[in-house]
């Protein structure tokens, strides 16, 4: 018999607000190298962020909630899929990057920690419940799976919430492109450990940081707008430098996960990974492939939740896997016994990779 740590339940939280890509036709957008607008229509901008993306809409949190609601919303969801009383919960991890920021600001809100607010509106009176955060750019919620897989494993606790949240809408630069990659959302997963004589929930996981020279592919800084007035902070991606260190490095974090876990690649029912951009996702995927030295890549094997859903970064693979489970991704499906990954990569640069046996 060994100790192994299994998600019970599942939830999620989806913002109301429906932003498709026409609301963007009226924006002025800098070229990020020469600061100057854009010698292209909205129009063909547009349309080539659709191409390259695959994102039609995107989620906008509502102007009353913040990043800790969302995230309350979904652990509530995820008690009751599991059936668990609130009060049961060892600890509480919330993932996010940028705390709870509230509208028409970008200043950074993480006093008390966010996890400490969703206790507090969760109204558990049990202090034994720990709360932390943790920050590690899109692969937060991954790596709050690996931190409470320590916890359950050591026997330090044995039930615990793992959220991912953020409301990213409220720290995009308006005058920057990548704006209509961002969104919002919240996914939780309750973990329990359970000891089996049969290898199932985490079996294994791979991680990496690359810092140097990678630290600064994902950054907060001024808009593009050169007349812009105010201190305001916004997030800044440098596209294609992460496309080409995602495409170099994530495929190698995969197959190790799976190596660790005695597993071959033929075994893998489903990857779920992080919601980034379509383009890139599917080109990692063949690099996980190309590894393995196979050419064929199963239907369905990678479902995308990006086109309705945009880049909720912490919030993407919670959420995914919540709207398959409950069976609310048409032609999608996770049964007992499958081995699943879960993905992600992000500012950093951070890389985790899980193995999951669903029972």
């Amino acid at each position: 018999m060994k100790l192994y740590t299994k998600i019970i339940g599942t939830g999620r939280c989806i913002p109301p607000k429906v932003v498709t890509n026409a609301h963007f036709m009226d924006y002025e957008f800098f070229d990020p190298s020469t600061r100057k607008l854009f010698d292209k229509t909205n129009e063909e901008i547009v349309s080539k962020f659709q191409e390259i993306t695959n994102i039609v809409e995107r989620r906008w949190v509502a102007d009353d909630q913040v990043n800790s609601d969302l995230a309350t919303i979904a652990v509530k969801d995820a008690c009751d899929s599991s059936g668990i009383d609130p009060e049961s919960l060892d600890f509480i991890i919330f993932a996010h990057n940028f705390g709870d920021v509230h509208p028409n600001q970008t200043r950074v809100d993480t006093l008390p920690g966010l996890a400490n607010r969703v206790k507090k509106n969760l109204d558990i009176k049990n202090p034994a419940c720990i709360c932390h955060d943790v920050i590690s750019g899109c692969p937060g919620w991954t790596q709050g799976m690996i931190v409470a897989d320590a916890y359950i494993r050591s026997e330090t606790f044995k039930r615990g919430v793992v959220i991912g949240a953020d409301t990213l809408s409220r720290i995009s630069d308006p005058h920057d492109r990548d704006t209509m990659i961002f969104s919002d959302g919240a996914g939780a997963t309750i973990v329990e450990g359970i000891w089996s004589d049969e290898p199932v929930g985490i079996l294994s996981h791979s991680s990496r940081s690359d810092c140097n020279p990678y630290a600064n592919l994902l950054t907060f800084g001024n808009s593009l707008d050169p007349d812009f007035k105010g201190d305001d902070f916004y997030i800044k991606m440098a596209g294609h430098k992460l496309y080409v260190y995602a495409l170099s490095h994530v495929p190698g974090v995969v197959k190790d996960s799976i190596d660790k876990a005695g597993l071959t690649l033929g075994d893998i029912k489903k990857v779920l990974i992080h919601q980034a951009n379509e383009k890139m996702d599917e080109a990692i995927l063949k690099g996980v492939f190309k590894l393995y030295k196979e050419k064929n890549i199963p239907k369905g094997i990678m479902p995308m939740s990006i086109e309705k859903l945009g880049n909720s970064s912490t919030a993407t693979v919670p959420t995914l896997l919540d709207l398959i489970v409950k069976g609310d991704m048409e032609g999608q499906e996770i049964n007992s016994g499958d081995y699943i990954i879960l993905c992600s990569v992000g500012a950093g640069m951070n890389i985790n990779s899980i193995i999951y046996k669903w029972a």
